[in-house]
């Protein structure tokens, strides 16, 4: 079959989902682990689920080899390059006699450490394109990593092979990474024959997404799950019917959809359903996508929040972390604040939930902040405790209550002693995080967040730091704010990211107000570096000595940062509010100074 002329006429529908109905099939017998080992444990009956498909009349199956891959296999190469052939001799075998035509299944390879992700992708393809594989399908992917030099790649070999690539998007249209589908589709529709979407939604949800994009004159694949998953005695059901399925397929073939198929939860009911319904539609030649009259992306009028617009006009900005409270009385957090805003601090930073232990929400804080006290809050985002879902639910609150600054950071991890009781999230990094706002600041904010970052120029390894803060720019991030200044190393450090990355820079103060406070920064902070002449400064001071000599040292610090920063983040040590108020009122009397 001649795929590009076969869809010209009708829509090239695939099978549907092996694992789920491997599943159902083997669920009284010795299941593997892997539904992928069935290639070698149980080749019969995953030949028999191939010609299920094909009976029911799809014209394209997928290998099983969706997860085999070395990550998720947790195997050797051998036994990998064994699953791999056998899956595609399976279903070259399947289609003998038959016009229908195969497709290498390959899904996305678990990122680990010190991983050549290219090359893995590049080992798994070699062997289907020595078995003579021509037609390949990338699906259920979370970003667009390395599949433009896989097509690339493909295409040097076997140059008529036919590549879709197929992303797995929830029904507000972004992956789990927080990546934009509608920027996935604009990106990789002209290095493959084929982009779509795939899994986690079902039908109607992509169908909907399917009508918002830009699709005119592009092969667009959809291959939705059978429905809304649900859990019974540790089995996952799929419980769309096969007509309401095929009903919503109908309506993406009418669309101009070329490629239909299933996922989770599709059987050969849901697919013969399909294969039924699409008949009695009429024959289109050369169909268009209808939603090219779809308006996509109108041009939004955007502003700005004041720190941001503080910061581009030139101003040196001095922002002041509060720790928020453990409790819910926050009469003393308030007042802080509210005395931080009379000194002329520009934003107050909270802490979100610091060390992992649960403290006031810095979101709810900032809130309240801004509605109560008019303060420019900058609240910090962890990607510890919240999946994508309570990330965008989160942001979009924060924008209806005119909070305009985030702090991205990756999180302190949660103590072993509490891991049993209390499990962190991690669906981002940092970069991953500020990526997904950037995109939500394109496609959906009028007024668009201010990403900021951390930088650490404490860091034995600066150079990773600055590699880091580089890939935190890309993604969105405008200005960073630094760990405690406390040597000279540091201040070069952020001389030299000044220097390297061209963007804005608030340099780290924190004021040391006691010998014990001093040398527990100095023995017991991850990320802070304090020399031990300063240690020793403070010893056998009385407490107003050491009060002064931390505005002294913070002022020295700032007059030597000046020269490479927009400003200054004060870190508020034990509430002292007033202590910092002379450190802001001599740092701007010094400002005046130099002017």
């Amino acid at each position: 079959m001649n795929i590009r002329e076969y869809i010209q006429k009708r829509p090239l529908v695939f099978d549907g989902a092996m694992g789920t109905y491997l599943t159902e099939k083997l669920w009284r017998d010795t299941f593997p682990v892997k539904c992928e080992l069935a290639n070698l444990e149980h080749s019969e009956t995953v030949l028999e689920i191939h010609q299920e498909y094909l009976n029911a009349g799809c014209m394209a199956i997928k290998t099983n080899t969706f997860g085999a891959n070395l990550g998720n296999l947790d195997q050797d190469l051998v036994l990998l390059d064994r699953v791999l052939r056998t899956g595609y001799r399976l279903a070259v075998r399947a289609v003998e006699g038959t016009e229908a035509v195969v497709f290498a299944d390959i899904g996305p390879i678990p990122q680990r450490e010190e991983q050549d992700l290219f090359q893995e992708y590049c080992q798994i393809v070699d062997c289907f394109l020595e078995e003579g594989a021509v037609n390949f399908l990338f699906e259920t992917f979370s970003n667009g990593d390395c599949l433009e030099q896989l097509a690339q790649y493909i295409r040097k070999k076997r140059p008529n092979a036919f590549i879709i690539a197929s992303f797995a998007v929830q029904p507000d249209g972004y992956t789990r990474e927080g990546q934009s589908g509608r920027f996935l589709f604009s990106k990789l529709r002209d290095a493959v024959d084929a982009v779509g979407f795939n899994c986690i939604s079902g039908a109607h949800h992509l169908l909907e997404f399917v009508k918002t994009l830009p699709t005119a004159g592009r092969i667009v694949s959809v291959m939705p799950n059978a429905g809304y998953p649900t859990v019974v005695n540790n089995r996952t059901f799929f419980g769309g019917t096969p007509q309401y399925y095929a009903e919503q397929m109908a309506e993406l073939a009418r669309l101009g959809v070329q490629i239909l198929g299933g996922c989770c939860g599709t059987t050969p009911d849901h697919i013969r359903e399909t294969v039924r319904v699409l008949k009695l539609l009429p024959s289109v030649e050369n169909p268009k996508i209808k939603s090219d009259s779809v308006t996509v992306g109108r041009p939004r009028e955007t502003k700005k929040g004041r720190l941001q617009e503080k910061i581009e006009a030139g101003q040196r900005v001095i922002a002041v972390e509060l720790d928020p409270p453990a409790d819910i009385n926050i009469a003393a957090f308030l007042k802080g604040a509210q005395t931080l805003k009379a000194a002329g601090v520009d934003t107050v930073t909270i802490a979100d939930c610091p060390i992992a232990r649960a403290k006031v929400d810095s979101s709810l804080l900032a809130c309240k902040l801004k509605r109560e006290l008019d303060i420019d809050p900058l609240p910090h985002m962890t990607c510890r405790d919240r999946n994508i879902n309570a990330t965008k639910a989160l942001l979009l609150g924060l924008q209806i209550e005119d909070v305009h600054n985030i702090l991205v950071v990756t999180g302190d991890p949660v103590p072993n002693a509490e891991r049993d009781e209390v499990k962190s999230v991690y669906n981002f990094n940092s970069r991953k995080l500020a990526k997904f706002i950037s995109t939500l600041n394109q496609e959906l904010f009028p007024t668009p967040f201010y990403i900021c970052g951390a930088l650490n120029p404490n860091a034995k390894n600066f150079a990773v730091q600055l590699r880091l803060a580089a890939e935190k720019i890309e993604s969105g991030v405008s200005l960073f704010l630094t760990q405690p200044v406390f040597t000279e190393q540091a201040i070069e450090n952020i001389r030299l990211a000044k220097e390297t990355l061209h963007t804005r820079i608030l340099g780290g103060i924190m004021p040391l107000v006691s010998y014990r406070n001093a040398r527990f920064m100095s023995s017991e902070v991850a990320g802070v570096v304090v020399p031990e002449e300063l240690v020793e400064q403070y010893k056998n001071l009385s407490p107003e000595a050491c009060t002064n000599l931390a505005v002294e040292t913070s002022v020295n610090f700032a007059k030597r940062l000046a020269p490479f920063v927009d400003g200054y983040y004060l870190i508020t040590p034990f509430k002292r509010v007033k202590l910092i108020c002379r450190i802001v009122e001599e740092i701007r009397r010094l400002e005046k100074t130099e002017r």
